[in-house]
C-alpha cells in the first residue's frame, strides 16, 4: 500500500459528491464513455430510493492523494446472495466490490485492499467482483469492446483495469457476452421458416405488452424472469420491491411494440424485452438534464428514433427450456420486434445481452440469427 494514498469511508454528502463526480473526471477524454445521468447514480446509491438495500449492506470508500480524490470503490454484501447455493456462483461467505475507478494501479490496489478488509470484517471469505451494485445492475468488467460505446444500462471501463485487477490475484470466474447484429436486412431464411411454422400453431400466440395494463404485464414478465433464470449462475431473485422499482424505472422507455409476451394455450410462458438505446440520446448531456436537456429527453421519449436496439432480458419458463418450442418462441418474438424496430424507430442494428458464456440455449439463438460477439464483461473471484 502506498503511504501517500489515504483511504476514507464515505460518510458525508461532500464525500458522496466526490465519489459520484470522479468518474466524470477520469473519463472526460474517453470518446466511448457515456456519462450516466447523475440523478440516476445518486438514486442507485441511496438506500431510501434503491430497494437493493433492503437486503444489502454497503460501504463506499474514496482514495485521496495530496488532498485530491483519485479513486473510489464500493464494498457490499447482498444477503439474498448469501442464501444461494455456492455452486450457483455466489452463496455463503461471498461479498463483492464495484463502482471501481482509479488513476493508477497503486491506487486501485489500495482501494481493493480496503474493500477486502471491510468484507472480511463482515465475515466474508470470498469476493465476486465487480458488481455495481447487484447482478441486476452492471455486472462485470469490460474486457473486450473498448472501441465503441455501450448501450443503455451497460458499463464501460478503462482497458488497463483488467491487468491491474488480475495482478491483484483475481481470476476470471464467468464471462458475460453481448452480441451485435444488423437487423434492417431481415433474419436468415431458416429463421423465417421457423417463424412461419409457429404462426400456423393455434396454441401459440405472441402479443405486445399493454401499457394500459402495465402493472399486470410487468408482473407477468418478472414472474417468468424469476422462474426462467432461477438455475442460472449468479442468480439472485428479485424481490417484490425490486420488481416494482424496475417497473417504475423502465416505464418511460417501454414501448408496447418492442416487448413481446408468448402465450401457450393462453398461459404466458416467455417474454422478450427490447429497449431503444437511450445512450445515443444522453451521451452528450454530460450527466445533467439542465438547463434544457430534460426537454430534449422528453421529446425523444415521446417520439423515439434509435439506430440501435438492445435486448437486455429474455426468458422462457423452466418447463419449456431446451425444447424446440422455446427456440421457436424466441425467434418469433425477435422477428416481430425486429420488424417494428426497423419500420417505426429507424433501427439498423441490435444488441443481444448480456448472455452467460455457458448459456448454450442463448448462445445457439445468437449464432442462428448470425450475430457476432461485440463486448465481453468478465467477473472475477478471489479468496480473502
Amino acid at each position: 500500500m502506498s503511504s501517500d494514498i489515504i483511504i476514507k469511508p464515505v460518510t458525508t454528502k461532500a464525500q458522496l459528491k466526490s465519489f459520484v463526480e470522479l468518474a466524470y473526471h477520469l473519463y472526460a477524454s474517453d470518446l466511448h464513455w457515456v456519462p450516466p445521468l447523475k440523478s440516476e447514480v445518486y438514486a442507485l446509491l441511496n438506500p431510501k430510493k434503491n430497494p437493493f438495500f433492503e437486503h444489502a449492506t454497503m460501504q463506499l470508500f474514496l482514495a485521496e492523494k495530496n488532498g485530491k480524490t483519485v479513486g473510489r470503490i464500493s464494498a457490499h454484501i447482498d444477503h439474498l446472495a448469501l442464501e444461494q447455493p455456492a455452486e450457483k456462483g455466489l452463496g455463503p461467505g461471498t461479498g463483492s466490490w464495484g463502482l471501481l475507478e482509479a488513476d493508477n494501479e497503486a491506487i486501485m490496489t489500495t482501494l481493493i485492499d480496503a474493500a477486502e478488509k471491510w468484507l472480511k470484517e463482515q465475515g466474508m471469505h470470498r469476493v465476486i467482483a465487480p458488481l455495481s451494485l447487484s447482478v441486476w445492475d452492471e455486472p462485470g468488467l469490460l474486457t473486450t469492446g473498448h472501441d465503441h460505446s455501450p448501450t443503455v444500462m451497460m458499463g464501460h471501463h478503462k482497458p488497463e483495469y483488467q491487468g491491474w485487477i488480475e495482478s491483484d490475484g483475481y481470476t476470471s470466474v464467468k464471462e458475460l457476452i453481448t452480441y451485435d447484429l444488423r437487423i434492417d436486412n431481415g433474419l436468415p431464411p431458416l429463421i423465417d421458416r421457423i417463424v412461419k411454422s409457429g404462426e400456423r400453431s393455434s396454441k401459440l400466440k405472441i402479443r405486445k405488452v399493454d401499457k394500459s395494463h402495465f402493472d399486470r404485464d410487468a408482473k407477468i414478465i418478472m414472474d417468468i424472469l424469476n422462474d426462467a433464470w432461477s438455475d442460472n449462475w449468479g442468480f439472485v431473485p428479485l424481490t417484490d420491491s425490486e420488481i416494482d422499482h424496475v417497473g417504475v424505472k423502465l416505464k418511460p422507455i417501454v414501448y408496447e411494440d418492442l416487448i413481446m409476451i408468448a402465450e401457450l394455450e393462453g398461459k404466458p410462458v416467455a417474454f422478450l424485452m427490447t429497449l431503444p438505446d437511450l445512450n445515443d440520446r444522453t451521451k452528450g448531456m454530460k450527466g445533467s438534464l439542465l438547463p434544457f436537456n430534460w426537454a430534449k429527453l422528453l421529446w425523444w421519449l415521446k417520439f423515439p428514433k434509435s439506430r440501435t436496439m438492445r435486448v437486455p432480458l429474455m426468458g422462457v419458463v423452466k418447463e419449456l427450456q431446451n425444447s424446440r418450442m422455446a427456440s421457436q418462441m424466441a425467434f418469433m418474438m425477435i422477428e416481430y420486434i425486429r420488424r417494428e424496430a426497423v419500420a417505426k424507430y429507424g433501427a439498423t442494428r441490435g444488441e443481444l445481452g448480456w448472455v452467460l458464456e455457458d448459456n448454450q440455449g442463448m448462445v445457439a439463438i445468437a449464432d442462428a440469427i448470425e450475430s457476432k460477439v461485440n463486448r465481453v464483461y468478465t467477473l472475477y473471484e478471489k479468496a480473502i
